[in-house]
């Protein structure tokens, strides 16, 4: 039971590429890849590419809004 519910919200994530986070935050997709490779943006890996949890673009910048306010 408890692993159906997880699953559920799991197939709520959508997940983006790393073109998709640069054109976001309008950033390089280089600065993308240092902000996973530092643990500052979390990431999935896929094969040799990156996913990333659309929730997690959201709370970095809403965390980088905050700290220049």
């Amino acid at each position: 039971m408890a692993g159906s519910q997880s699953d559920a919200r799991l197939s709520d994530v959508r997940f983006l590429t790393v073109a998709e986070v640069a054109a976001v935050m309008r950033v390089s997709k280089m600065t993308v890849y240092r902000l996973v490779h530092s643990g500052e943006l979390t990431a999935v890996r896929v094969g040799r590419s990156f996913r990333v949890p659309e929730h997690a673009v959201h709370e970095y910048l809403r965390g980088a809004f905050q700290e220049t306010a």
